[in-house]
């Protein structure tokens, strides 16, 4: 995360938060980020909170994606040491991506030269005219092969989703959506909000998460986590409440709601994508754990 004054911090939540929801999800490091600024020095976000850096943007080792959010004052920092620092940084990322207003500076290091790309829609003519080797488009973000771009702070949570989902697949993304609350009114919250404390009982349900479509029985869960069955059915109980068999269900039509929700799959394909074989069999537990039917959730 490469950071200048003025920063959003509002933003950079947006960038991160969801990638820090993923890794408490699967109960691993899937994501690691650093804070780093052009020269080392501390900055300050537009709120006045103080961030001290891990390192410069030059002694970075370079990753997978480098994000760039600029402040306000944005043009202040197109200049030839940044374009340098940037095209520099190229050479060691894999993916550029500008949230908010860093596709300018990405824009002014020649770094998106006939790509696809956004920014604050309030800049957006300004940015048209600046850079015309750059194909500006009013969208919310643009992924085109290397070059990210979003529109402002809210637009890079929707980024951020975008790639979780590319990453982790559709079932992931939609429970980063729903722990931020986004797509959903929030009436069944609090019933589908499964947060484990142990160990144990984290690796398990992480496990469940991503053996949706094929779910494992819960004899082959102990086996991999090299523990009894009673062990793991008192765990469950009580720090979830329910047995394990029960919570599986639990994550499974959860998934299916949220795909009944914030999709256009066919209950058919929903009930593929989170284990039953059977649309009448998941549209049946389905009604048992919600009250209603999948296709009474549907978008409108």
């Amino acid at each position: 995360m490469l950071l200048f004054d003025d920063f959003s911090n509002y933003c950079l939540a947006n960038a991160v938060e969801p990638m820090r929801v993923v890794n408490r999800f699967l109960g691993r490091e899937a994501y690691e980020w650093a804070l780093i600024t052009l020269d080392g020095q501390p900055v300050k976000s537009s709120a006045g909170m103080p961030v001290t850096p891990d390192c410069s943007l030059e002694q970075s080792p370079g990753g997978n994606v480098l994000f760039v959010m600029p402040g306000y004052e944005f043009r202040t920092y197109a200049t030839t040491i940044c374009d340098c620092a940037l095209q520099a940084a190229s050479e060691r990322y894999d993916v550029l991506a500008g949230l908010d207003m860093g596709s300018w500076l990405l824009a002014s290091a020649g770094l998106l030269d006939q790509h696809r790309a956004t920014v604050h829609w309030d800049e957006l003519s300004a940015f048209s005219e600046r850079f015309p080797g750059v194909n500006a488009e009013r969208v919310t973000f643009t992924i085109d092969g290397d070059r990210w771009t979003s529109a402002g702070a809210m637009a890079a949570f929707d980024l951020l989703q975008y790639m979780v989902g590319q990453t982790h697949g559709e079932a992931m993304r939609l429970e980063v959506a729903a722990m931020f609350m986004v797509g959903e009114g929030g009436g069944e919250r609090n019933k589908t909000d499964i947060r484990p404390q142990s160990s144990l009982c984290k690796r398990a349900v992480s496990m469940m998460r991503v053996q949706l479509e094929e779910p494992v029985s819960i004899f082959d869960i102990c086996e991999t986590l090299q523990c009894r069955r009673q062990s793991l059915e008192r765990a469950f109980n009580e720090e979830l409440g329910a047995p394990p068999k029960t919570i599986y269900r639990r994550i499974r039509l959860t998934a299916a709601r949220r795909y009944a929700e914030q999709t256009k799959l066919s209950v058919a394909e929903i009930s593929t994508r989170c284990g039953y074989h059977n649309p009448s069999a998941m549209t049946r537990a389905f009604r048992d754990e919600f009250g209603v039917a999948p296709r009474d959730l549907r978008p409108h």
